[in-house]
């Protein structure tokens, strides 16, 4: 294979072109040279790289709490929480001291004194404010100091009003001559006694209990002042199958 010289004139062409043809870095001829334009450069986007834990070796610092002042806080939630309790208790100590000295009170039933209607260890709930609107009026059952010995209380019925006369014959009662309904009194609780008449004096009351033969009332120890008389008799609330306003 023979390869063709080429010839020193022919150096400036490439294979069969023209050597009219201008160059690459030559304008093309009518051309302006103006027109010729850079190619446009692309830049690359930028490249954003996960934040990774620092490598082993360098040090991590974290702001912690000091163990007291964590402890003072605890202490401040605790105390706060103690007197929210305090509070509470303090208001429902009062509100009962209210209720239990204005208002109602819990009593126990000790003896048979006022059986049937009212059996031993019966639970009462005892209204004090109605007698500080008003005055007891007969059949009342009402709670009292013993009057011979205020620091005990009874439980009683009223009988006879201030300015009533009473008198008992045959344990009959008369209330200002005229024979008391006492239907409530079964014949084996009833007296066989006699008493009076007598006249209730002004702020006083006679009482008896239900159980007429074993009863301990002002048929012994006299009349009641208005002031012993603690409060009506509202509820037997115990025992529950028995219970019942009155």
């Amino acid at each position: 294979m023979v390869q063709q010289e080429l010839h020193p004139s022919d150096e400036g062409r490439e294979g069969y072109g023209d050597t009219s043809e201008p160059g690459a870095d030559q304008a093309p001829q009518g051309l302006s040279e103006a027109l010729i334009e850079p190619a446009p450069v692309f830049e690359p986007a930028p490249v954003f790289e996960p934040v990774s834990d620092p490598p082993p070796g360098e040090i991590h610092l974290e702001v912690e709490e000091k163990p007291s002042v964590v402890m003072m806080q605890r202490l401040n939630v605790w105390k706060d929480e103690l007197v929210a309790w305090f509070k509470t208790l303090f208001s429902a100590a009062v509100y009962a001291t209210l209720i239990v000295t204005f208002g109602f009170q819990v009593a126990r039933v000790e003896g048979q004194s006022m059986a049937p209607t009212l059996a031993d260890q019966d639970r009462l709930i005892v209204n004090k404010f109605a007698y500080r609107l008003g005055v007891p009026r007969r059949g009342d059952i009402v709670m009292l100091y013993y009057p011979l010995n205020p620091d005990k209380s009874f439980v009683k019925r009223v009988i006879a009003e201030e300015g009533d006369e009473v008198r008992i014959v045959d344990g009959r009662v008369y209330v200002n001559d005229v024979p008391m309904v006492d239907d409530f009194v079964p014949p084996e609780y009833r007296s066989h006694d006699d008493f009076g008449p007598t006249r209730i004096q002004e702020g006083y009351y006679f009482v008896m209990g239900d159980h007429r033969n074993n009863s301990s009332d002002s048929r012994h120890w006299g009349m009641v002042p208005k002031k012993y008389i603690i409060g009506r008799v509202q509820v037997r609330w115990w025992p529950i199958p028995h219970a019942r306003v009155f």
